[in-house]
């Protein structure tokens, strides 16, 4: 059960929201046990979101998951993350966060895992 929610301050297009959609859905399987189809995404695009006391693009990623990783598979996925929002949105990688919070309880379908 992933989630991942994306924060930026520009615009994003349907086509690229597409295109970052699908790549994060092949880029979760980094995570051993994870699979686009429990992956939920949230896009936020004209955010007004600053970093290091600019407004220059800018973007934050919040990770979310049932249960936990190593820290290899982390380092792997914040490094596709970004290359993700670098290709697709032309993010410089040095203004991305990404964040991981791990999750003992999840709900869904009308009771929890």
């Amino acid at each position: 059960m992933p989630y991942i929610s994306t924060t930026v301050n520009i615009g994003i297009s349907g086509r690229r929201e597409q295109a970052v959609k699908e790549r994060m859905g092949r880029a979760i399987e980094l995570l051993p046990g994870k699979t686009e189809s429990w992956l939920m995404l949230q896009f936020q695009d004209n955010a007004s979101l600053y970093f290091r006391g600019s407004n220059e693009p800018c973007a934050i990623c919040q990770v979310k998951l049932f249960g936990s990783a190593a820290e290899e598979d982390y380092a792997n996925l914040t490094r596709a993350l970004t290359d993700i929002l670098q290709e697709e949105l032309e993010l410089d990688s040095d203004r991305i966060y990404i964040t991981y919070e791990e999750i003992g309880t999840w709900g869904w379908n009308g009771g929890n895992l």
